[in-house]
């Protein structure tokens, strides 16, 4: 557990000096074509993946790359952890995520986001809200992005039962795109409100597209029962792999 605390202490420590780094390194990129920021910000997620291996001995896998389709779609994704908010970035071809409002009034980091074409929504103002954000992901989408959005709207622990929002099948159904439900088990490497980062897998799978023009109850039920599905899988394989690595932690 000492172990653990050090390599978490100094991870999150780099996490954020190297974050301020890149912020200051970024500043041209702000008088320049938006795609050359989006590269910027991959490279700093692909530098955070890299990171977190190196020091809490967190490895990352990939499945399903091949199930994705060409062109706009929405990616629907289980939300565990702050991690998948920028590695999913750094693995999808041209993103563009929705995420609460607030994130966009940081200093120079907000700015990126709104730079990088990030759509911040009002959680608080209901339905007018809802209106605005559908009709700003069928422009982004209509220029050949690909939408990620958390179903969930927040962080949802491991173990947690599902809380799907409407919002989602209200945007698939006004994008006539596939979308592409996401799993993952990012919530046992990197668990919410903790600064502690655990060794292990962390694994993404792209699952079965579901395509357009679904009913919305059955769109809400086959994304809902594909992500819980393959979470609870993924959860349990990366359970059993944490064991092992702190049984021999413990053993050393």
């Amino acid at each position: 557990m000492i172990s653990i605390f050090v390599r978490s202490l100094v991870f999150n420590v780099l996490f954020y000096l190297t974050m301020a780094v890149w912020i200051v390194a970024a500043l041209p990129t702000f008088v320049m074509p938006r795609a050359v920021l989006v590269r910027m910000a991959k490279a700093w997620g692909r530098w955070n993946i890299w990171l977190m291996r190196v020091i809490c001995g967190t490895r990352v896998k990939i499945l399903g790359t091949g199930r994705i389709p060409k062109g706009p779609l929405i990616f629907a994704s289980k939300h565990q952890s702050m991690w998948e908010t920028f590695a999913l970035f750094s693995l999808i071809d041209q993103p563009v995520v929705i995420l609460k409002r607030e994130l966009t009034w940081i200093p120079f980091f907000g700015w990126y986001l709104m730079k990088t074409g990030m759509i911040g929504i009002d959680r608080k103002a209901g339905i007018r809200s809802l209106k605005m954000l559908i009709r700003m992901t069928r422009e982004e989408m209509r220029l050949g992005r690909q939408l990620v959005i958390f179903p969930e709207g927040t962080r949802r622990p491991i173990g947690a039962p599902p809380a799907y929002k409407s919002g989602v099948a209200m945007i698939y159904a006004e994008g006539d795109v596939p979308c592409v439900p996401v799993a993952l088990n990012s919530g046992l490497c990197w668990p919410r409100r903790t600064f502690l980062r655990y060794p292990g897998t962390i694994t993404v799978e792209f699952l079965e597209p579901l395509p357009p023009g679904l009913r919305r109850d059955e769109f809400m039920s086959r994304l809902m029962v594909s992500i819980e599905g393959s979470t609870a899988s993924l959860v349990e394989m990366g359970l059993r792999e944490q064991g092992r690595l702190l049984g021999r932690a413990a053993e050393d």
